[in-house]
């Protein structure tokens, strides 16, 4: 299975690249991974609802033309469902069965996704109503993802 990890904006802390080096390391045993970085806007301060929906737009035309046509795409929003480690786990297997060869996560920058990215979306998972900075989000996801791949392999894992 291909899973591509598109994110908008890219990492700066040390301790975040490291663990996003290890989880890619250790995922490597169970998929092929890719991470894809799109560029971020700056959001000022003072910004209107109308000024941030088009810089989420801006955002959202870079990132559709990552995703391709094939893929089955979870976008990662505070409304979406919030499986367990097991139900995500049984989602991917069950995807992978299903014939689904290629899922495509996508974790938007820090004023969330566009419309389109989310109409695109195929299955919205939340990890919580909190918000997160969308670095410290892609450690959490590849942890998850790596989690998934345990479980379905019948692996020990934390509960």
């Amino acid at each position: 299975m291909k899973l591509t990890l598109i994110t908008v904006g890219k990492i700066k802390e040390k301790y975040l690249r490291d663990a996003v080096a290890e989880y890619s390391k250790r995922l490597s045993r169970y998929c092929k991974l890719e991470i894809l970085e799109t560029a971020d806007e700056r959001t000022p301060e003072d910004a209107s609802e109308a000024a941030k929906e088009a810089l989420r737009d801006k955002e959202g035309k870079r990132i559709l033309r990552l995703v391709r046509e094939d893929a089955y795409v979870i976008t990662l929003e505070i409304q979406g469902e919030m499986p367990d480690s097991v139900e995500l786990a049984d989602k991917i297997e069950k995807l992978g069965v299903k014939g689904i060869s290629h899922i495509v996560f996508i974790i938007g920058g820090s004023i969330g996704l566009s419309k389109e990215v989310c109409l695109r979306s195929d299955y919205a998972l939340s990890f919580s109503r909190m918000t997160f900075p969308h670095q410290l989000m892609r450690v959490i996801l590849l942890e998850q993802i790596y989690r998934s791949f345990r479980i379905i392999q019948g692996e020990p894992y934390h509960k």
